[in-house]
């Protein structure tokens, strides 16, 4: 396989991983290289869709590019244009199992679409982003509404392979490189591969005209099922499933230009 490579046909929707993919793991704006290269790509009728764990983009990502579809929350939430096709959330029953776990001292964060409820071990403060949130604390949660849960603890891998071996429905990510001490739980269904099929099925793009962009293991499903697969990083779990690879999210730019000459050359 050479590297870096790009695809022998020519896309009509890409689908990207947002943090360590698009942007800087954690950051808030996009390189303006990735930008223009995206809004070059749209201009040649490529269509652009962001796949993200996050339930929300940051506004500087937002703002520097118009995405024709996005699907968040690992896949929970799958929106084209202003339809919603899947806004998937765990059952009472699910959620109990979920937060019923051995992890003394976790940081745990629960989300609904009205914001998050944070429980936090005593003495510990909240960190800037769960502020900005405007969070509040688990006991008020919902039993109801839930579609996301997050652990932050360095044991986290045990309580996943518990929660993968009970409850093999539910989605789980994380607990291993590159997220070690980090474990995201998503009800059944809400995983990147159904959600590129769903996006790919509502901008009418088959998915053997599809591109996929991803560094970490909720990307690998996502990766498989694409027509052509783009690694960014060097996750070796990754490596299987891509096609090609990036070193980092700082290269995306100018691998994303190169693409656009190829399709002007068609």
């Amino acid at each position: 396989m050479s590297w870096p490579a790009l695809p022998p046909f020519a896309p009509r929707l890409l689908a990207f991983d947002l943090d360590g993919t698009l942007i800087q793991d954690g950051g808030t704006s996009v390189p303006d290289a990735t930008a223009t290269a995206l809004r070059r790509l749209q201009g040649l009728g490529v269509r652009v869709a962001l796949v993200t764990g996050r339930d929300s983009p940051p506004r500087g990502v937002r703002e520097a590019i118009s995405f024709d579809a996005q699907a968040t929350n690992n896949g929970g939430r799958v929106q084209v244009g202003e339809e919603v096709h899947r806004d998937a959330q765990f059952t009472a029953a699910d959620l109990r199992a979920v937060l019923a776990h051995e992890l003394a001292d976790a940081r745990t964060v629960l989300f609904d679409a009205q914001g998050i409820y944070v429980d936090l071990p005593a003495g510990r403060e909240p960190e800037a982003w769960m502020v900005a949130r405007s969070f509040r604390p688990i006991s008020e949660a919902p039993q109801e509404g839930i579609v996301k849960v997050g652990f932050y603890h360095p044991d986290v891998a045990g309580h996943a392979e518990r929660l993968r071996q009970s409850h093999p429905h539910l989605v789980v990510t994380g607990g291993q490189e590159p997220y070690t001490q980090f474990l995201t739980v998503t009800p059944q269904g809400a995983n990147k591969a159904a959600a590129l099929t769903l996006l790919a099925e509502g901008l009418d793009v088959p998915l053997e005209q599809t591109m996929a962009f991803g560094d970490s293991d909720n990307d690998e499903v996502m990766l498989e099922l694409a027509a052509f697969a783009v690694q960014v990083g060097t996750l070796p779990l990754l490596e299987p499933h891509a096609d090609t690879q990036l070193p980092d999210y700082t290269h995306v730019g100018a691998y994303l230009n190169a693409l656009a000459d190829q399709l002007d050359q068609r």
